[in-house]
């Protein structure tokens, strides 16, 4: 076993954590389903522990934030601009197909992020199919349910590993 020089646990206690911050849009609140994947019963809250718990263990502050108002998603996209928010993962659910002023946000902020949807977008109704973030997003994943948060978490923390935090 090493022993940190007191230097050494300076530099590493004035090191900022890490933050990655969860979206969810409208009607996510309502989410208590069968996951299609896991076949187990979900709550918005059951996704967030899960993603909480293994942001933790890489020493990541994770934050999820849920509203059914566009102007309330976007405040909050706004404020992770000068909270110093390292990453995003979004589910924009109806918001996908209708948000330009969301998507703005995201992009003013410049902070990388992934878009996340429960179910195959594509394979809904037609008007579904058009998403106003996926050709921003440095990822998307789609119709893999509440594992599909997990993998993009995995994604934001890899890439937070290989950006040297």
């Amino acid at each position: 076993m090493t022993r940190k020089t007191r230097t050494q646990e300076a530099r590493t206690e004035s090191l900022p954590q890490r933050r990655v911050l969860v979206l969810h849009g409208p009607n996510l609140n309502l989410l208590s389903s069968r996951d299609p994947i896991s076949g187990e019963q979900l709550t918005l809250a059951d996704v967030h522990g899960a993603m909480e718990s293994r942001a933790r263990a890489d020493g990541v502050l994770l934050e999820s934030f849920q509203s059914n108002h566009e102007g309330e998603l976007i405040d909050r996209v706004q404020a992770a601009g000068s909270e110093g928010a390292d990453f995003i993962i979004i589910n924009p659910a109806g918001y996908t197909h209708t948000s330009v002023a969301l998507r703005d946000a995201l992009c003013e902020v410049g902070i990388p992020f992934v878009e996340v949807h429960l179910a195959n977008i594509h394979a809904r109704e037609p008007f579904r199919k058009h998403s106003y973030f996926s050709d921003k997003a440095v990822g998307v994943i789609s119709g893999l349910g509440a594992q599909g948060y997990q993998l993009a978490l995995e994604f934001a923390l890899a890439r937070l590993r290989a950006s040297g935090a």
